[in-house]
Order: structure tokens, then sequence, then C-alpha cells
């Protein structure tokens, strides 16, 4: 009898209703996963997915059934919008066509773009922009300033943005804006917002400043990604305003080293009376001023101070002299294309992969019916609890190294340590290039973003494993001698070339020096030795087999807000070379403000990254104690390993095809930019170009991140010429190409 009602169920459930393909994707977005999530669950392929999503395919059974459950489930978190139809599709027999579907608008963890992830080159199709530019709206006159337009001081009065959209999006919470920037005037105090807006503030003391910003001002930011929460509002004291508020315009040396103003100081003893908390950093450049939340509620206000050095100069160049109208137009820029800052701009690019997938997420408790946090991290995340590195991938100090009981002042070496790092490397010159007049720099666009484009990285804790066979799609650290690795006989493609491996850099050290023994290596590095044709046989491994594309979205959104601000600089992507080449020259010159943004995105990618392995900051740490970076889930070494090693390889896969198609071998290279000796000036004078067309899969001009712009040009006879001066004959050039400027302190002297 059993078997007759199994029968039943299964014919019930080849007929289970489906949500239409539009609210499909809404709900897979809503929580925060993947293609690839949703396909490995169902044990299908992604294409299948994205067919079920996009209406040209329906799933049949037996995945139709838990399609179908896993949709039902995702629709109870996350219910539609009012006004949106959900209504369910019946399922199409073969002979009737597919009900037409209405397009939904995108969930906001969705990609901008539909470019789908390069694969192992990590070098993105040419994308369209497609950010709108709500925020770069005329912006209003500071005070004094003869530039700009005018705008409402009433309360909640707004003035429209260049597009015509409310500057905070639709969300009528924050339909100011994501931040402001407070300014004292005349014994007034108003808010400069996003899109012009200027705000009154009536706040006579910081707490009632607070206060007015949760309640009144409508400042904030939506999620990110489903399973998240609205970023906090952000306000931006200039001097002014901290003289109204009594707080000091600048900080003493005692305060600068300590990152904050007293405890005892009379503002936070106002906020303290006010029943307002400080979080452990205290009263510093980027304060955050709260209350514990009371169920989903948030009480919380990030405040951003640029003249105690909250906005460092080396990645916001001069916005912390910026009036205010100008301020709030670049960091609203930023703020509306990233994220609302939540610190320096590396802070904010972890946080962004935090927010685009929360460690966990409510789901509804199936006896009393109501909302509670899951017991389980969200899948895709990195869960809620730090996970301790390998040993291997932990840098000198972590209690995993001390607890290996090496002698005292032991220096690990590339058996006992994984060395991932960005390429420096340069060779003396030959004869030929010697000859030539040039040497011109290419400079790999958004580097590091483009390597962690569709990479695999792990999401939980190492196993180790011995003698393991190498799976170059299982994320790890692995043992293995590459020393015989010839490139003077490599693979490119499926054919095998003849280079003078001399000339090039090895892929498998940051200083391009051959490696010479058993080294740590992180997966692509590994891979890319297979791919040059050559076996590998590790002898040890730390592996995660709980692993996902955790970077996509993030590379993802940083991505579509450094095209939408070239775009806006008049720098688009499809460009042709030579009017790529013109729309680069002087482009920051149009809109200086925009420059700094761009800046500042470059800097979130870098930043992000280098927070993953962050080192202690002072607090009395000792080796072999643990630090305060340990006890973030996103402290992980081997991720930005990972990353590190896939753009190394990816530059180097690009200059083995160079050399091998066009002869030319590169001088010098430094992190991202690549040297070569060259007859003439422009970078066109070294690629390839065919018809138009570059070398498939070598270096080709765009602004898309992965492909290449003209980073400078000097003379050979400046290069001999400094090398001589200094006494340097591996200077390398790449540092220097971009204005020619060398100095003693450049070279160590």
């Amino acid at each position: 009898m059993s078997e007759l009602f199994d029968a039943v169920d299964a014919l019930v459930a080849s007929r289970a209703k489906l949500p239409p393909p539009a609210e499909r994707k809404r709900l897979r977005s809503a929580h925060g996963l993947t293609i690839d999530e949703v396909a490995g669950a169902l044990k299908v392929r992604r294409a299948t997915v994205s067919g079920w999503e996009s209406g040209k395919t329906e799933p049949r059974p037996p995945e139709r059934d838990a399609y179908a459950r896993l949709l039902d489930r995702l629709a109870e978190l996350y219910p539609a919008p009012p006004g949106m139809d959900t209504a369910a599709e019946t399922v199409p027999t073969q002979d009737a066509p597919v009900p037409a579907t209405f397009t939904a608008a995108p969930a906001p963890a969705e990609p901008l773009s539909t470019e789908q992830p390069s694969g192992a080159t990590g070098v993105s199709a040419p994308v369209k922009p497609q950010v709108p530019a709500e925020a770069l709206a005329d912006a209003p006159a500071a005070p004094g300033s003869t530039t700009g337009s005018s705008a409402s001081r009433r309360p909640g009065a707004r003035k429209a943005s260049a597009a015509g959209t409310p500057a905070g999006g639709a969300d009528p919470r924050f339909e100011n804006g994501p931040l402001a920037v407070v300014d004292a005037v005349d014994g007034e105090v108003v808010a400069y917002c996003v899109g012009g807006l200027v705000l009154d503030v009536p706040a006579k003391s910081l707490p009632s400043l607070v206060e007015w910003t949760l309640k009144e001002s409508k400042l904030g930011q939506p999620k990110l990604s489903g399973p998240g929460r609205p970023a906090d509002p952000l306000l931006v004291l200039t001097p002014a305003a901290l003289e109204r508020y009594g707080l000091p315009t600048t900080l003493t040396a005692q305060e600068k080293d300590a990152g904050r103003i007293p405890e005892g100081h009379k503002v936070t003893k106002q906020l303290t009376r006010a029943d307002w908390k400080l979080t452990k950093r205290g009263f510093g450049p980027w304060a955050r001023i709260y209350r514990p939340a009371k169920g989903s509620e948030r009480q919380c206000v990030q405040l951003c101070i640029p003249s105690w050095n909250a906005l460092d100069p080396r990645f916001w160049d001069n916005a912390a002299q910026l009036p205010p109208a100008e301020l709030a137009r670049v960091l609203g820029t930023y703020a509306m294309r990233v994220m609302t800052p939540r610190g320096s701009t590396a802070v904010t690019g972890l946080e962004l992969m935090t927010a685009l997938h929360p460690p966990t997420h409510a789901v509804r408790d199936e006896e009393t019916g109501a909302l509670r946090q899951a017991d389980a991290k969200t899948p895709g995340s990195l869960g809620s609890d730090p996970v301790d590195c390998a040993p291997c991938e932990a840098p000198d100090g972590h209690p995993v190294v001390t607890a290996l009981g090496l002698p005292r002042f032991h220096v690990r070496g590339p058996a006992e340590k994984l060395f991932e790092e960005a390429y420096d490397w340069a060779r003396p010159m030959t004869d030929a290039e010697c000859t030539l007049r040039y040497l011109v720099g290419l400079d790999v666009n958004m580097a590091f973003a483009a390597g962690a484009n569709g990479l695999t990285v792990g999401l939980g804790e190492p196993t180790h494993v011995q003698a393991p066979t190498f799976d170059p799609k299982l994320p790890g650290s692995w043992l293995v001698d590459l020393s015989h690795v010839d490139l003077s006989h490599v693979k490119v493609g499926k054919e095998w070339v003849d280079l003078n491996g001399s000339l090039l850099p090895s892929p498998f050290t940051p200083k391009g020096d051959p490696p010479t023994g058993p080294a740590w290596y992180a997966t692509p590095t590994v891979a890319y030795a297979q791919e040059l044709g050559y076996d590998v046989r590790p002898t040890e491994a730390y592996v995660r087999y709980d692993n996902g594309r955790y970077l996509d979205g993030w590379y993802q959104r940083l991505r579509d807000a450094y095209l939408a601000t070239m775009a806006d600089l008049g720098v688009h992507a499809e460009m042709e070379p030579a009017g790529f080449l013109a729309a680069m020259d002087g482009y920051k010159g149009r809109d200086p403000e925009l420059s700094i943004v761009i800046t500042a995105i470059k800097a979130t990618v870098k930043g992000g990254l280098g927070k993953l392995r962050e080192r202690p900051r002072g607090e009395g740490w000792r080796p072999g104690e643990r630090w305060r970076a340990l006890e973030r889930p996103t402290w992980r070494p081997d991720i930005r390993a990972a990353v590190i090693s896939r753009t190394r390889i990816n530059l180097h896969r690009k200059i083995v095809k160079h050399a091998a198609f066009t002869g030319r071998y590169p001088i010098a290279v430094l992190s991202d930019c690549v040297v070569y000796a060259s007859d003439g000036p422009s970078p066109l004078d070294v690629l390839p170009y065919r018809d138009g067309k570059p070398l498939p899969g070598g270096f080709k001009l765009g602004i898309n991140p992965g492909l290449v712009k003209h980073e400078g040009t000097q003379t050979v006879l400046w290069g001999e010429g400094v090398r001589e001066q200094f006494d340097a004959p591996q200077l390398n050039f790449a540092r220097f190409i971009k204005d020619g400027t060398v100095t003693d302190a450049d070279t160590g002297e």
C-alpha cells in the first residue's frame, strides 16, 4: 500500500504549482542564494536553474517537487511586496505554450548586469554600467560659495536629482539618502544630503542630534541582500559642527595615538546620561552611537569626522577639505554605488562582504509562527563564528604557529609558510631591448577585483590531508614541488610552445624566482602548473570542503560602481582602443570630485582583501597571543591568498600568451603593472591588435576589470640612466613608470 501512496504523492508533485519565473529569482536573491547553490542542492546543472528563472524551461519530476518546496519556504520568509503579482503558474503541457510572465525589479543583492563570471582568466566581458546617477545632481552652494544651485532649507523638503529619482531610492524610510554632512552656519545647523537637499537641524546637543537623525532625518540605506539589514544613517561633522556640539576640531597627539577622545569628555558624558552607548573603539574618527536593539528595530548612528583624519588622503584624496555640499556629493555617490561607509575604505570593503552574505538569517518558528534567528549559518556565508586557519596559512606570531613548538627566532621558509603575494620582479634589458626607444607601462584595471570574480573559496574550517590528489576545483593550500616546471616549454591552450624562459618571471613566487623545492601554494597557483602542461603531486594539503563563490556579489557591486563612475567621467565600456586611450587622457580633471570616488572604490577593493589577514595593531599584543581581528569570522588569510594567487596567475597567463604571439617579454612587473620595451610610446605599439581585435586571452585595452589601461611611458635612456645612477641593475621600472620620479628612498639608499 505504501508504494501506491508514494506513487500518488509523486503524481501530485509532478503538477506542483510554481510562482512565475521572475518571482523565483526574487525569492532566491532575497535569501542570498546563488544559482550555483540552488543547482547543487537540487543536483542539476547551473544552466538548468537559470532556465527555470528565465522561463525558458520548466522543472520536471523529481526536481520539480523539491524546487517547489524550496520556493514555498522562501515565500514564507520573504513575502512579495504589495502590488506584486506572484500568482502561481500552472504546469504547461507539451501542447500548451508557457504562460507569459511579468518582469519584476531585481532584488538589491542581484548584480546590475547580466555578465557571467569569466572563469579562469578573471577578465570580464565588456558590460555597460547600469547604476543610476541619483547622487550626481548639482550640489547646492556651500555658504560663501558661488558654485552649485539653490536648495530647500525646510525640514523634509527635497531637491530633485539629475535622474529625477529620490536620492534615497524608493524606500520612504530613507528618502533623504544614506548620509548627510552637518555644518553650522551663523548659529544655524544644516545637513547637506545627497541630490542637493539641505535640511534644517534643530538639535542643540549631540544626543539630540542622534535622536533627530533616527526619528526625523529619514537617512539610511536599504539592505543589500535579503537576510541583511538596512545601513545605519551616517553623519559627517564639519569643524564648525564639532564646535557647535562641544567637540574638538582636531585631536591632540595623545588622542591620535589612542584613536579617540577621553571617556571623561563632556560630550561622552552627555551621551551616557541620555542612555546612548559607544562601541569598544570609543569616540573616534568613525564613532558609532547606539542603544541596544529592540526586536528588529535598531537604533544606531555612525559619525564620520574628517578633521580627525576619518578620510585618509591616501584613499580619499582631498575629500576632507571639500565644502560640505561637495563632500556630501562625493560620499553620497560612494554610498549609493558601494555602500554607506562604515569606517576606512578597508573596513568598508570587508563590511560589504558581510552585507552581501550576512552570517545569519530569520526563520519562522514552526510552533509559534514567529520569526527567529536561524541556528545554522546563512548558506554561502562565513557564519558567525571565527575559524582558525591552517598553520601554513598563519602569519608569524599566530597561536597555531606557536603551537608547532618551533625554535625561537626560527624563520619559516616556503615549505612551512604560504607565500602568495603580488609580483615585484624586474630583470636587466637585453641588447635588443636597449636599441628600442621607449618603456611602456600597462596597468590592469581593478586587478584584484577581477581575481576575485568567479573564484571558489573556502567557507569553513580546513581539513588536513596527506598525499592528496590535486583537485583544481577544491580551495585550499597544497605542499607541492613545482621546481620541474620549465617556462621555456609550456602549453598555451592546446599547443606546446617554446619560449625564452629566462626572460619570464616564475608564476610561482612573488619575486619571480623559480622555486627550488616543495612549497605551499593556493589552489589557483597549482592549477596553473597543470595548465602549463606539467604534473603536480602534492604531499600534503589543507583543503576546505565547505566552499563557494563568496566574493562574486562583492566583485559585481564594486565593478558596477567603478564602471558607472568612470562612465560619468567620459570613459565607457566597449570603446575602440584609440578612443579609450583618448578618453583616459586627463579623465580625472573632468570632475575632480568623482575622481575621488574612483580612488576610494579602488582602495575599497585592496583594503577589503587586506583586512582578511589583518595583523595586530598595538593592543599590547605579544607573539603567540590572539589579537582582536582573529575573533572575526572574516579573518580569513586563505581567501586573501587565493585572490592574490589568482590575480598573479591571470597576469602571468597574459604575459605568456603575449610572448608566444609577439616575441615580446616584460622588463618589469609590479603587482598589476607590467612594463615592455617598445619602438613607440603608445600601448598600441605594444599590443597586437589585428583588424581592431586583440590577442584572445592576452592584454586588451578597456575599462572593465581585468582589461588594461596606459600606466605611463618613459624612454629607455631614462631607464638605463636611473639604474646606473642608483647602481641597481634590476630596479623595478613599474614602480616609477607613471611619472618617472625616482628618489633615494625608493631604491633603499
